[in-house]
Order: C-alpha cells, then structure tokens, then sequence
C-alpha cells in the first residue's frame, strides 16, 4: 500500500463495477480522490465509506460543465489533481442493421467524446504542476471486433487512437496517458453481456487462463499506470484479458 501517497485522482463512473474498484483501491493505495457517476445514489454510498477520502460529484461525461464542476471540486478539495482515469462507459448490444442510429452515436458520446472532454478538462491543472497521469480505459474490443458490437467497438478502437495522439501533445508537459483494455470482468456490464445471448462458455474457453476477471484485478493495473512506478510508460496499451487476445478462438 501506498502506492498512490500524496496524489490526488478524479475517476469517472465510480459509482458502481470496475469504477467503484478504483475508487476504492486508490483510496486504500493513498490517494484522494473525486468520482463522478450518474447513479447519484450509489455514489453517495460509496462516499460514505470514504470519509475525508473521497468526495462523489453528479457527472455527466458527455457535459463540458459537468467536466469543469468536477475538475474544480478536486482542486478546491484536495489542492491539485495528479491522476483522470477515464472509465465510464456504456454498452449497447445489435447489430448494425438493427442498431437505430441514436443508439450508435449515443454509445460514441459517451466512450469516445467523454474521455476526450476528460483529458481536455485536466490539461490545464496538470501542465499547471508539470505532471500527470491519464488513464483511459477502453477493451479488448478497441483490438478487435464482435457482431452486435459496432457501437461499442467503435468507441474503444477511437480510445486507443486519442490515447496515443494525447501522448504525442502532452508529454512535453510531464503528462503520460495510457490505456488499459480489459476482458471478461465480473461486473454488470458483463451480466448485460451474458443477457445479450452471447456465449459465455464458449468465451471462457477460448481464454487461457479460463476465468473471468475480478474487478479488482483491473484495478490494480490502472493504479500502476497512474502512479510514479509506471513514469516511463506513456502511448502504450495494457491488456488484462486472461489471455484471450493471444491467439485464435475470440
């Protein structure tokens, strides 16, 4: 523990799954940190367990208000504000021919345009102090693609691409951004998955390690990018997928 000591983070959709995991973790490694969600109430209780820890904020990623609302609380709370990690995303299972056009570009707002207003949102504190560390998530799906999936695929590939494009304008500024493609996660975004008629068994066993992952393992490696142990990495991609993009069968 203590990995993350004296930094200050802001992590967007923490109020449930893999985004409670962070919060909870980076608190737990030394951190303080400001998440948003739009399940106002779930945050709050997360907050709750965090007192003087974590402060929760209502956060709409697709608002450059919102953005800016939350940006201010970090630094007027905590002082400063050293780590986004940019997790909260959305799914929506079709196909392209079926798939209503709202809903693809509902699914792009939120997955592409809302962590790209989230890495603009911070430049400005961040070269202010000289430092930072962006942390993206996208997916295995930013690598490749799965019928039903356009939306979502579409998003996560756009991920990877800003990643690397941020790290070309901002490392100048000591800002590093990176980004994490997690697998099969024990989150609700998964059941969804399973809720979708996609086959979970035939997924379990083209990975090689035969499991799905726990939330906190994905934690863990968004913390290691955000804190000083990774200070060489930036432009990279982190996969944590129990091994499934290693060879054919995904």
């Amino acid at each position: 523990m203590g990995r993350l000591d004296g930094k200050v983070a802001l992590i967007t959709g923490g109020a449930r799954g893999m985004g409670k995991s962070h919060v909870r973790h980076f608190v737990a490694e030394g951190a303080r940190v400001v998440f948003g969600d739009v399940l106002d109430d779930r945050g709050e209780h997360v907050a709750e367990g965090l007192p003087d820890k974590a402060r929760y904020i209502h956060h709409d990623v697709t608002s450059e208000a919102d953005w800016a609302a939350a940006v201010e609380l970090a630094i007027a709370t905590f002082g400063k504000l050293d780590i986004l990690v940019n997790n909260a995303g959305i799914l929506k299972f079709a196909t392209i021919e079926d798939m209503p056009l709202e809903d693809f570009k509902r699914v792009l707002e939120v997955n592409a345009v809302g962590q790209w207003l989230g890495m603009k949102s911070v430049i400005a504190p961040m070269k202010k102090q000289g430092s930072g560390s962006i942390v993206n998530v996208s997916s295995i799906e930013g690598f490749t693609g799965a019928a039903s999936l356009s939306a979502y695929s579409a998003s996560k590939f756009a991920v990877r691409g800003m990643t690397k494009a941020a790290a070309r304008e901002l490392g100048q500024y000591g800002i590093r951004v990176n980004s994490v493609h997690p697998g099969a996660v024990m989150t609700q975004m998964m059941f969804d998955s399973a809720d979708s008629g996609k086959d979970g068994e035939a997924f379990l066993k083209a990975m090689p390690l035969g499991r799905f992952a726990e939330s906190i393992e994905i934690s863990r490696l968004v913390a290691f990018l955000a804190s000083d142990e990774s200070s060489y990495s930036t432009g990279a991609e982190f996969l944590a997928d129990g091994g499934i993009l290693s060879g054919p069968g995904y």
